[in-house]
């Protein structure tokens, strides 16, 4: 009994060390237990979390979303040049946000596969809703490839299917690169997301309380009855899906940002776009699970499981991004500058002094100088705080974008072709509307399915330990 004793009181010192992480800030505060981990999170799907401000945020969101379906007709009727595209600067809005778009939904896949493989255990409170939102910012991004064409009724002639005109895609072109890229990230990314939620579904299943209810989630769940079999098999899957979606975080802007480094514009005829692309990527998709969890946790009773230790990582995760961000902007200068090319240099002159600077330093200030109050952990942890810091760095990837499309475009190899790009009222209502379906989509989840991975909560709480000691051992 007394080595039974020692042994206790070791391994009681052993976890209470400072020197094991996950004891220093625990995953899953207040005392729960797997009842109310699932109680809490079923909260909302069950109407009894539903608030006044879900509905007046949805309300918001559905009409902002009218908005942009209303500018896209109008668009079909009258034609592109609707748009504040001109010679010499035929790419405008739309391309930008797709790039955006795209970019915004990369955090998602990181957080659920790359930290899957790394086997880190905060992920499990946020990857749910990160996943959703790589689902629905891809979504977005869908819209402006589809209409940018131009004669959006003869889209089908990308296809290549046989016809009497003989007429193919340009497999050589970047361009159709992005519908292969991203059509199998929104592939892979949909399916490891509704993996993830069939142990959750059955969960509602069980508890709905209506027939209509049990039969949508008795549908979705197909027929998960959480054996040991069932176990072995999700896990199998899940692991599968995530090797397989991590090289799509590399792949999938890296191919977005041949659209630019193939060509031999000045500004875009680069190396470094691949890595740079993909670290503002990660950079502004943390920044928006961000935007989005704070309120989240605040309105739907979910501190406790989305926790300050969860949103610090990923403040972490933005300052180290943001850095190397902040890096490639000083590298792409270094580069005009050590090429003695001077159409390079005069470009990258051109976007910090030249019509456009006010958008570059508005970029500059946004993505490297704001991200740096990250060093203090007061602002890492104080949701307030880090939810403003996150919309200045949203604005600032979004004028990344702007500042790489327009300024090279706008100032090409002659100047007597050189013209100011000024988006107008509908490109503006548009880039408003595809922010309103965003979060009518992400506000449609959040009331309809587990915004929480309750079954991976549940994995990492003391509970789970099979020597677990409940009187605190």
């Amino acid at each position: 009994m007394a080595v039974l004793s020692a042994e206790v009181e070791a391994r009681r010192a052993r976890n209470n060390t400072s020197d094991d992480p996950s004891r220093r800030a625990p995953l899953v505060l207040g005392g729960n237990t797997f009842a109310s981990v699932t109680d809490k999170v079923c909260a909302l799907a069950e109407e009894r979390k539903v608030t006044r401000a879900w509905y007046i945020a949805f309300t918001v969101s559905v009409a902002l979303t009218g908005l942009l379906f209303s500018m896209l007709g109008y668009l079909v009727v009258k034609g592109v040049g609707v748009w504040g595209v001109n010679a010499p600067v035929g790419w405008g809005f739309a391309i930008i946000n797709f790039v955006f778009w795209v970019g915004i939904g990369h955090a998602g896949t990181l957080i659920s596969a790359i930290l899957f493989l790394f086997r880190q255990r905060w992920r499990t409170g946020i990857n749910r809703f990160a996943e959703a939102m790589t689902i629905f910012a891809v979504i977005c991004a869908g819209v402006f490839p589809a209409v940018h064409i131009g004669r959006v009724w003869l889209a089908y002639w990308l296809f290549p299917y046989p016809n009497q005109m003989a007429m193919w895609p340009n497999f050589r072109s970047p361009l159709l690169w992005d519908v292969f890229a991203v059509s199998t990230y929104f592939t892979v990314s949909l399916l490891f997301w509704y993996m993830g939620m069939i142990p959750d579904l059955a969960t509602l299943r069980d508890r709905a309380t209506s027939r209509v209810r049990q039969v949508i989630y008795g549908l979705l769940s197909v027929g998960w009855r959480g054996s040991n079999r069932h176990w072995q098999n999700y896990e199998r899957v899940y692991l599968l899906l995530a090797a397989l979606a991590t090289p799509l975080v590399l792949s999938v802007h890296s191919v977005v940002s041949f659209d630019f480094a193939v060509s031999i514009l000045p500004g875009w005829h680069t190396t470094i776009f691949p890595p740079y692309f993909v670290a503002g990527a990660i950079f502004c998709g943390f920044a928006m699970v961000v935007l989005l969890a704070v309120p989240a946790r605040q309105f739907f009773g979910l501190k406790d499981v989305i926790t300050l230790r969860h949103l610090e990582n990923m403040n972490k995760i933005i300052l180290a991004t943001g850095l190397m961000v902040g890096y490639a902007y000083f590298v792409e200068f270094f580069i005009a500058w050590y090429s003695g090319n001077s159409y390079e240099q005069f470009a990258f002159v051109n976007r910090a002094l030249g019509p456009y600077a006010w958008a570059y330093w508005i970029m500059v200030t946004c993505n490297v100088i704001t991200p740096q109050l990250f060093w203090s952990k007061r602002i890492r942890t104080t949701p307030w705080v880090m939810w403003v810091i996150m919309i200045f760095v949203n604005i600032g990837m979004w004028f990344e974008r702007f500042v790489i499309v327009v300024t090279s475009l706008s100032r090409d190899y002659l100047p007597t072709s050189w013209g100011y790009y000024t988006p107008s009222w509908v490109d503006m209502l548009t880039l408003l509307g595809s922010f309103g379906l965003f979060f009518t989509l992400f506000l449609l989840f959040v009331r309809f399915v587990p915004i929480v991975a309750m079954a991976e909560v549940k994995a990492i709480m003391p509970q789970a330990d099979p020597h677990h000691d409940p009187g605190g051992a």
